[in-house]
Formats: C-alpha cells, structure tokens, sequence
C-alpha cells in the first residue's frame, strides 16, 4: 500500500487524526499538502517529520468554511505537486451544548465547517479525483453520528450527513473508477476528547467492548488502504473503528 505516486490533501491536518493521516501518508512515499487553520507551528512540525522521511509535504492555511481560501489552498497545492489524488475532509470543530441552550450561531458555526467544509474541499478537488488514476475522497465521520451523542446535536447531525454525502459522491465517481468511503472513529485520544470532563469520558469507556479509547495509530491504518489502490473495489462505505461499540 505504498503511495508514492499519489498527492494527497488533508485538512485540518495540523493535530489529532488529521495528523496521524498526514504523517502516515508521507510515510508510505506520498506528496502531502498539510492544510490547517490556526495551528501554524503544528503543521510545520507535520510538514517537517514528513519531509525528513520518504514523502514530501508542504503547509497550506486555510479555513475550510470560506470557499476562495480552499480555492487559493488548491491552487497552491496544485502549483507544487499537480492535480490531487486523493482528498481527506478531516477538518471539524464541536460547539457543544444541550439542544435547549444551542443558538443558531452554535448550530451555524458547526455546520459551516464540518459539511460546509466538506462541501467546498471536495468541490475544488472533485475534477481532479474524477480524472486521476484511481481518485479518492475519504471523509472523517465520527460513531457519533451513527448514535447521536447528548449534547452534540450540531455535530452528530454533521457527521451523520457526510453518510449520504459520501453515498452520492461514490455514485457519481464511479464510471471513473474513483472511489468515496467515510471512516467512522470512535472516540479516539485527541485534544477534542480530553476536553471532555472524566466523569463522562469514564461513562464512554463503559459502552466501548474493548474497553479503551483509540490511538491515532488505530484509525490512521485504514485511511492509508483507503488511499492506495488496493482497496479500488470499496466504495459508497461507511467503516467503523470504534471498538465494537453498537450502532
């Protein structure tokens, strides 16, 4: 599953899951852009362990909600490494509140980054996927929205909406032999989850079969296959690592 012929776009990219893609990436050989919104010196450090290695990478900022700066990041990365091969929407954010306490601009905010972002990175990228050798969209989904999550109405109903996105973009790539799948975490060792109080974050442990929360490392495995060209007959899917929790 080596990809060294490939150009890969990863939002969000600078931390977390995003991160572990990224690096993963550019371990097995591929040209990645590392995009990010904020965290500057992270995504240099990313861009830094994955150019000491067998891959190339470049940073490129972006916030994924604002269309002409996914517009001008594509363009950056299409001007060092040409068309884009594969593209993972990873970037996402949480406002999390009880449905009762939640305003529009909690709501707005969440669905602007997490669908809308998706929306405009796959937009820029979606002729070049179509057209390459073998394209492919990963999207970042979450066990979340396959259960909904106390609190998290934004953002389950986000996750769950890259379901059918994803269905549809697999149907129309196709004849082209492009494929689109989503990858569902569980809840996975990040700066997101260790914001959440112990007391529910022990109440999470308890609905996980194998009784622990994900590494980076167990998700970033599967993003990888998805992005080579062994896996060139699955598409349309939603694959869950998540330590057997039900859904």
């Amino acid at each position: 599953m080596q990809l060294e012929d490939r150009t890969c776009l990863v939002t969000g990219a600078s931390k977390g899951i995003g991160r572990g893609i990224a690096e993963e990436f550019g371990a097995h050989g591929a040209n990645v852009v590392v995009n990010y919104r904020s965290s500057e010196e992270d995504a240099y450090d990313v861009r830094d362990e994955i150019n000491d290695g067998p891959g190339t990478a470049i940073v490129a900022q972006a916030d994924v909600s604002e269309f002409d700066q996914v517009e001008a990041m594509y363009e950056q990365a299409t001007d060092e490494f040409g068309t884009i091969d594969v593209l993972v929407n990873n970037a996402g954010i949480t406002v999390d509140k009880k449905f009762e306490n939640m305003t529009r601009e909690d709501w707005e905010r969440v669905i602007d980054v997490n669908l809308g972002g998706v929306y405009n990175a796959t937009k820029v990228c979606f002729e070049d996927i179509r057209q390459a050798d073998e394209g492919r969209l990963i999207n970042i989904s979450s066990v979340v929205g396959q259960q909904g999550n106390y609190g998290q109405a934004n953002y389950a109903t986000t996750k769950s909406g890259l379901f059918g996105f994803t269905r549809t973009i697999a149907l129309e790539l196709a004849n082209e032999g492009s494929t689109a799948n989503t990858i569902a975490p569980g809840f996975v060792m990040t700066d997101m989850l260790k914001d959440v109080p112990d007391r529910v974050q022990e109440n999470i442990l308890k609905r996980i079969p194998l009784d622990r929360f994900a590494e980076v490392e167990d998700i970033v495995g599967m993003a990888r296959f998805l992005a080579s060209r062994e896996s060139s007959y699955m598409t349309g899917q939603v694959l869950g690592i998540n330590g057997g929790m039900e859904w």
